[in-house]
Order: structure tokens, then C-alpha cells, then sequence
């Protein structure tokens, strides 16, 4: 497949050209998620009646982005390499660790990191702060004084047999046909609304559209930039750094795509007439989506990704490490939606 870049002259710099594509992604991403309020912790600890949907449309995602990039891969688009995503040597400790960490904090904060970026477009100013101890603990744990302690749990590594499930032609149909069965069986159980179905699969697509874009389509081999897709740890770190210190750093896809999410989701949002300020209603609450925020950071790190950039961009592609992390996120949601239930039952018997 030969690079946009070896054919046309766009006048731009690569580093450049990735913040666009990822701006232009991150706006399609945040227009979609606001309307669908897509999130991974509506299906896994949101109310009872809302799960089943939540589950569908987020599986429909699954769903476009797994096929999507079976096909992008085939057809020459999408060239992952030696991504991490794809490296046989796991982290597991950190992965599972992290993933807990990173489910436990979106239920204290009543939506994941994705949601809360789409949200803090709407005026929600609960989800600005907790980004923003989010981004804070991210950077800290990547390069701060978090870092030895990352450093320490991905220590512990297990060698996989394989990567990745797309390393076999049966692995990558065993996958393609899980994720398909899932969302068509949620589907026909709860009848989401068309228009959230189609905006879920555009979701899907903007994963496959980032790693295309990054890995294939604008690369340049005179100067490769890191491969990447739809996520929010790691590009909300970079936001952070870059916020502070531009000149000293440049924009990237990653930031590029948060600002096109926060813009999209704006922008929807106003259309809409849901724009609308939010803050919090006491001390208490604020602890609690502060340690939320704290746990997703840290957590994000260490499993690798959150919701999207693991549990869609990552599994997308087939990654080992990637599912693990989506399942030990979901885990640590359901649990600790379980544990928070289970306090308030007894504080109102108590009562």
C-alpha cells in the first residue's frame, strides 16, 4: 500500500498532518459518543435497565473496529510492526493490576475516561477535574514520581505463545465471530436505536481510521512517528505536557484527538440544546471522583490503555494484552459497583 505522502505534496510536516488526522478523528468520535453517551461503564455498572443497551451499542463498536481492521490489515492499510500491543512479552501483573485499578475508578466517577472527556465539552465540570487529576496521575505514573512503581509491577512478565490472535487465520475468525455474535445477540435482546447503532459503528471505524492513518496511510520514513489510535491515557498525558511546555514539545495525533473529541462533543452537545454546567454537590463527592481519577491514571498505565485505547483500539487489533486488560477492566467495574451496592444496602438497613 503506498503512503498518501510518497504520492502527494501536502506543504505539511508528518508530526503535523497526525495532529490533523487525529483532530478530524476526534471530532467524529465525540460527535458520535455524545449522542450514544457511549461508555463502558453504562454496560458493566450503570442502572439495570440501561445496561443491555449500553452493552449493545458499545459491542456494536467492538464489533465495526474488529472487523474493520480484519479487513484494513488484509488489504494493505494498517501495518501495526512491532507495536507494544504486539509484543509476546506480557506484563501481566501490571496489566491485570492496572485494569482493576482503572474499572474501579470509572465507577467511582460514574463514567469512564472517554466519557468523561466527551462530557467536559457539555459544560460537565465534574468530568474536567477529574481529567485533569487524571492527565496529572497518567504523566506522574508514565514519567513522574509514579514511574519507579510502574516500573517495579512490569517487572513481572510472562512469554506468551502468541501476541496476538491475528497472528492465525483461525484466531483472528475465532475473534471476529465472537465479537459479531455478542453485539448481534445484545442487538436483537434490546433493539438499540438505529442511529445509535450506526453512530456506534462510526466509533469503531475511528480506531481502525487511527491506526490507517498513523501506521500506513501518513507515514513518513524519513521521520516515523509512533503508531497509534482512538485512546485517551496516553494522549491525555501528552495534553497535559503539551499545555505546559509547547515549546518544548509539539503536537501529536494524540492531541489532536482530544481536542477533536472535546470539540466534537461541544458541538453536538450545542446543537442539541444540551449544553448545561454541572459541578459537584459536596466535599464527599469530590473525594470520591478525585480517587476515581487517581485510580484510572494509574490504572491506564499500567493495563496499557483505558476503555478505547485497550478495550477498542487494542482488541481491534487482536492483541492478547489488550483483551486482558479490557476483561480485568470490567472486572474491576463489576466489582466494585458490587461493593458499593452492597455498602449502601447496609448503611440503609442501618438507618
Amino acid at each position: 500500500m503506498m503512503m498518501l505522502l510518497e504520492l502527494y505534496d501536502f506543504g505539511l510536516e508528518a508530526r503535523t498532518l497526525h495532529l490533523l488526522a487525529g483532530a478530524l478523528l476526534g471530532l467524529v468520535f465525540g460527535a458520535a459518543a455524545q449522542i450514544t453517551r457511549f461508555c463502558l461503564r453504562r454496560a458493566v455498572a450503570g442502572p439495570q435497565e440501561d445496561r443491555a443497551e449500553a452493552g449493545a451499542v458499545w459491542l456494536a463498536a467492538l464489533a465495526a473496529a474488529v472487523v474493520g481492521f480484519a479487513l484494513s490489515a488484509s488489504l494493505g492499510f494498517v501495518d501495526l510492526g512491532d507495536h507494544r500491543f504486539l509484543s509476546a512479552d506480557l506484563p501481566l501483573a501490571a496489566i491485570v493490576l492496572g485494569g482493576l485499578a482503572f474499572g474501579a475508578g470509572m465507577v467511582l466517577t460514574r463514567g469512564c475516561v472517554s466519557r468523561l472527556t466527551v462530557l467536559s465539552g457539555t459544560g460537565n465540570l465534574r468530568a474536567a477535574f477529574v481529567l485533569l487529576v487524571f492527565a496529572v496521575t497518567a504523566h506522574a505514573t508514565l514519567k513522574g514520581i509514579l514511574a519507579p512503581l510502574r516500573t517495579s509491577i512490569g517487572a513481572f512478565t510472562v512469554d506468551a505463545p502468541f501476541a496476538s490472535l491475528a497472528a492465525s487465520t483461525a484466531g483472528l475468525a475465532a475473534l471476529v465471530l465472537l465479537v459479531v455474535a455478542l453485539a448481534a445477540t445484545l442487538t436483537v435482546r434490546t433493539r438499540p436505536r438505529m442511529l445509535h447503532l450506526a453512530l456506534a459503528g462510526l466509533i469503531g471505524l475511528v480506531a481502525v481510521g487511527g491506526w490507517a492513518a498513523t501506521s500506513v496511510l501518513l507515514f513518513d520514513e524519513f521521520d516515523p512517528l509512533t503508531v497509534q489510535s482512538a485512546a485517551f491515557t496516553l494522549p491525555w498525558s501528552d495534553t497535559l505536557f503539551w499545555t505546559v511546555a509547547s515549546s518544548a514539545i509539539p503536537a501529536g495525533f494524540g492531541v489532536g484527538f482530544i481536542g477533536g473529541v472535546v470539540s466534537g462533543s461541544y458541538l453536538s452537545a450545542a446543537a442539541r440544546g444540551e449544553i448545561k454546567l454541572f459541578s459537584f454537590e459536596s466535599p464527599r463527592q469530590t473525594l470520591r471522583y478525585g480517587v476515581g481519577g487517581v485510580l484510572m491514571g494509574f490504572g491506564g498505565v499500567l493495563a496499557g490503555g483505558c476503555t478505547v485505547g485497550a478495550g477498542l483500539s487494542g482488541v481491534a487489533s487482536g492483541s492478547v494484552a489488550a483483551i486482558i486488560a479490557l476483561v480485568s477492566i470490567g472486572l474491576g467495574g463489576w466489582a466494585t459497583a458490587a461493593a458499593l451496592s452492597g455498602t449502601n444496602r447496609v448503611v440503609t438497613a442501618a438507618v
